[in-house]
This record gives structure tokens, C-alpha cells and sequence, in this order.
């Protein structure tokens, strides 16, 4: 089987706000093919932490033809793997990577006269990032919109390199910064990116019937209040393109934020047998009802299988449904369109019949 993860060099680590580092990677030439991505894409890092083995995936900010790979990670409060990019990695490190994955994008077309909106909060600029600049290069004719949400200009990140893009791209690129915890001349840049503000500025600010293209990329809440204020608005949905991470937490929990309970349901199979095929090998294992998922069978049995988060958002464990039915705990990653095509998310899929046949090799 092909290797999931490659031994990748840290080249730099830059401080982006006090919250948050751009860690750049050394991609020697024997791999430039297998770590070429797609604007949008994301990277999946793995390290053993205090014993764990963990993945976590970052989205890259460079644009296609920067000539470099890397990631924005912004610290999370409780989140093991960020804290310790933010204050243990070190430049000469090596880390586990991933070929680049994800499906938040659009392909470019230098023909196109397109408008371009990016709606981001927080950390949720860094795949939006990738997007503007590779429209701003290689779709000369269109042009891109951002509004960004933070608490205040000095935890914005990219702030800096925003600005040169908009002072590079002046003709084809508009910035609007809205902040929750810093006071501004114009109201509408204050508050929260909730639908009603969001709403405002496609009003009166970035007209929705001339979007072509809309991405979201934030906080959970603030995606699907974004993706409510550009429907609303008249935004066709498969114009709307959302990048999720993590997930939303009831007021007052004390649940991790990627904790996933599973519970066996009516019409679970009791057990069955689960066919896995990857790189054109077929493996046959088994899976017991009270196990969490297809996934966690797949990894009991030591095989290598391609995951991350394993709550349902990012969908770096996607497979096709080939043979037999699964139901799944829950689903933020895959499109309507995905999931009546067959994909599915192992670390969420649970077997309703006793056969069942994923393929890793239809992605």
C-alpha cells in the first residue's frame, strides 16, 4: 500500500498574532508531486504527544504559485496538538504529513469574470486566503470580496499580508474587517457575524445577485449563519462552498470539542464483514456492534486507513459505499451530492447489513 504520511522539514515558523504561528514546510523534490494542492486544500499532521498518537489537519494559506507549503495554526483552548505547534515545534523539526486533501474549492478559469466572496471568522481565513490568491493570479478578469470577523484588529491573522494583497490587487480586491470586541467608525463593521449582519452587508454593502462564488470558512455557528444569510439573500446553494472545523458545544458543556458518543441503534447489524479497499488491495475484517465505528474496527486491525478528526467534520476518512448499507452518527463534511453518490464517513459509519464493501481508492 502507498505511504499516508512522508516525513516533511519544518523550513520556518513565523508568529502571525499572539495566538498564532504560520509553520512553513521543506518539500524535497521527489514529493513536489504529491504535495501539490488545490487552493483550498487542507494538510493533515500527525505527532505522538505525551504518548498519543494524534492527527490533526490544518488548512494551507499559500496560493497555488506561491512556490511554498504552509499552514496558519491558531492555538485552541484545550487542543493539545495546536498548543504544542505554537510553543514546542521548532524550525529543522520534522513532523508526519499528509498528501494535501479537501474539496473547498472551485476550479480557476483565467477566462471568467467572476465576483468572488469569502465570509470568514477567526482562524477560518487561512483556506479562504489560499482561494483569494490563487482567484487574484490566475483569474485575471474576476475580482474577490472578504468580509472577515474577529474580537479586534490585533488577533486578526494574515492581517498584514491582507493588506499588501489589497494594496497589490486595489482594483479587484475589497476588504471588510468586522470586530465583536473593538469599536469602529461604521456600525456595520461591529458585533457578531450572524445572519442579520451578514444579511446587512449583502444589502447594501456586496450585492448577493453578484456573487458568483461564496465561501465560508469560521466558527460553526457563524457558517450556518452565513450560509442562512446567503440563501436569503438568493444566493443558489450550489454556489455556497463551506469548510468546517470543529463543532458546535452547548452552553455550558464540558464535552471536548471533537468527543463523539456512539450509540448502537435499531437495525445496526449485529456483526458484519467489512471489505476495505485501498490501492487496489482488498482486505476482509470483522465488526462487532458495540464497536464505535468502521473506522475504529479498520484501525483495531492495524491497517492504515486515512483519518483525522473522527467527529464527522473533516472528512479526510471519505470512502465509497461499493456493497451493503451504513448509516452514519453524523455528517458535516459531505454535500448532498456526495452522499447520494455513495461516500461516506467510516469514522462516523456504522454496517446495517452483514457485508459490507469501502473503497479508500474513489475519492
Amino acid at each position: 500500500m502507498s505511504v499516508l504520511f512522508h516525513p516533511l522539514r519544518v523550513r520556518a515558523i513565523e508568529p502571525d498574532t499572539a495566538e498564532a504561528v504560520v509553520v512553513s514546510f521543506d518539500v524535497p523534490a521527489e514529493l513536489r508531486e504529491t504535495f501539490g494542492f488545490t487552493q483550498g486544500q487542507y494538510l493533515t499532521l500527525r505527532k505522538t504527544i505525551d504518548g498519543q498518537d494524534l492527527r490533526r489537519s490544518y488548512s494551507i494559506c499559500a496560493g497555488v504559485d506561491d512556490g511554498e507549503l504552509r499552514v496558519g495554526v491558531r492555538k485552541v483552548r484545550g487542543g493539545v496538538f495546536s498548543n504544542w505547534i505554537n510553543t514546542h515545534l521548532q524550525v529543522g523539526d520534522e513532523i508526519s504529513v499528509m498528501a494535501p486533501q479537501g474539496r473547498f474549492f472551485v476550479p480557476m478559469e483565467p477566462d471568467a469574470r467572476r465576483h468572488h466572496l469569502g465570509i470568514a471568522g477567526g482562524s477560518g481565513i487561512t483556506p479562504i486566503l489560499s482561494i483569494m490568491k490563487t482567484v487574484l493570479a490566475r483569474e485575471p478578469l474576476s475580482r474577490f470580496t472578504l468580509i472577515y470577523g474577529n474580537r479586534s484588529l490585533l488577533s486578526t491573522m494574515f492581517k498584514e499580508e491582507l493588506e499588501d494583497l489589497k494594496n497589490r490587487w486595489m482594483a479587484r480586491l475589497v476588504l471588510h474587517h468586522v470586530f465583536s470586541d473593538e469599536p469602529t467608525d461604521s456600525p456595520l463593521n461591529m458585533g457578531l457575524m450572524n445572519r442579520d449582519k451578514l444579511g446587512e452587508f449583502l444589502r447594501s454593502v456586496v450585492p448577493a445577485a453578484g456573487v458568483d462564488q461564496a465561501y465560508v470558512c469560521g466558527p460553526f455557528q457563524m457558517n450556518d449563519e452565513a450560509e442562512a444569510a446567503l440563501l436569503a439573500a438568493g444566493v443558489a446553494q450550489d454556489r455556497i462552498h463551506i469548510e468546517r472545523f470543529g463543532l458546535a458545544q452547548p452552553a455550558g458543556t464540558v464535552q471536548a470539542a471533537d468527543a463523539v458518543v456512539h450509540q448502537a441503534q435499531p437495525g445496526d447489524a449485529q456483526s458484519a464483514r467489512i471489505v476495505i479497499i485501498r490501492d487496489g488491495l482488498r482486505r476482509e475484517i470483522q465488526f462487532h456492534k458495540q464497536q464505535p465505528s468502521i473506522l475504529d474496527a479498520a484501525s483495531a486491525c492495524g491497517m492504515e486507513v486515512p483519518f483525522s478528526c473522527t467527529s464527522g467534520v473533516c472528512g479526510t476518512c471519505r470512502a465509497k459505499l461499493v456493497e451493503g448499507e451504513v448509516r452514519m452518527e453524523r455528517n458535516f463534511a459531505l454535500d448532498k451530492n456526495e452522499v447520494a453518490a455513495g461516500f461516506v464517513l467510516t469514522c462516523q459509519a456504522h454496517p446495517l447489513t452483514e457485508r459490507v464493501v469501502l473503497s479508500f481508492d474513489e475519492r
